[in-house]
């Protein structure tokens, strides 16, 4: 038996931009968010078999974790091999926090570790499993590159191009309300619409000043701007402007704030639970 594990940073999409073609490396969205210190850690066991079979587990719970059950169909191809992959999440699923691309990518990572594939490999399963399930757009692309991002042109790197903005603050989450699936969102011709109209702008904005404060303002914007955000995170996200500057995790019903961290965590728990970690710059990566 062969054995591998690896960690993946969650991600938080600010703004963004629909960008569909013919071709999947070049799939996804144009935007801007940040990769998050809590993500997914995947352990990937491999042996020998007479034929190809995948189990995948959450948190200790078997589950079809069909993002990374595609990433990782796709790793092993016409190898005759038994694949046992466990995922721990850091954060909720279907919230606006990548977990499913950090799932998907941290398992597909230590599969093609164990193959002798390349890292390359890995991040191509995944950003071609998270657009084929419906699962997200711009997750893994972002998460290629670490750190506070701009996704300038859509596509998994060097197809797609993103670039870094320089921070590391701390960050308050706060989950206010139901999950939110993203493919019903992005599959839905009047919210995609109303996303494009309002997130096509932003990247253009963002890059002309590229910083973390112009980036939440934009995000808060784009919140407001898309229909997305309901009441509720409206609130919240009032109520913590008054210690820093907060928007919503798109696409979550959650929000996301930096600034006072004892304050905003004291605030954004009378909406719902809190988690406080930071930006990552490492990226996805063994362990």
């Amino acid at each position: 038996m062969k054995r591998a594990e690896a960690f993946c940073p969650g991600h938080i999409t600010g703004f963004f931009e629909i960008c569909r073609t013919d071709d999947l490396l070049s799939t996804g969205s144009r935007g801007a968010g940040l990769c998050l210190t809590l993500g997914a850690r995947s352990t990937v066991e491999v042996t020998d078999s007479s034929r190809l079979s995948v189990r995948t587990s959450i948190d200790n719970q078997a589950s079809t974790a069909v993002v990374t059950m595609h990433a990782l169909k796709a790793i092993a191809g016409t190898r005759k091999l038994k694949i046992s992959a466990s995922t721990t999440l850091d954060l909720p699923v279907s919230q606006g926090f990548g977990m499913s691309a950090a799932g998907s990518l941290s398992a597909s990572i230590a599969l093609a570790k164990i193959l002798g594939l390349s890292k390359q490999d890995a991040f191509e399963a995944a950003h071609k499993a998270e657009i084929e399930t419906g699962g997200g757009l711009g997750d893994v692309a972002a998460l290629y590159a670490g750190g506070i991002t701009i996704r300038k042109r859509a596509g998994l790197p060097p197809v797609g191009d993103v670039v870094r903005i320089d921070g590391e603050p701390e960050i308050v989450l706060c989950v206010i309300g139901k999950k939110m699936l993203t493919r019903n969102i992005i599959r839905n011709p009047a919210k995609a619409r109303a996303i494009n109209e309002s997130g096509s702008k932003k990247v253009a904005q963002l890059a002309r000043s590229p910083s973390i404060y112009r980036l939440m303002e934009l995000s808060a914007q784009f919140a407001q701007e898309s229909g997305l955000a309901s009441r509720k995170i409206l609130e919240a996200m009032s109520a913590a402007s008054k210690l820093g500057t907060a928007s919503m995790s798109m696409l979550g019903n959650s929000v996301f704030a930096i600034g006072d961290t004892a304050g905003l965590t004291r605030v954004l728990s009378d909406y719902g639970k809190i988690y406080v970690c930071r930006v990552d710059t490492r990226g996805p990566r063994l362990i």
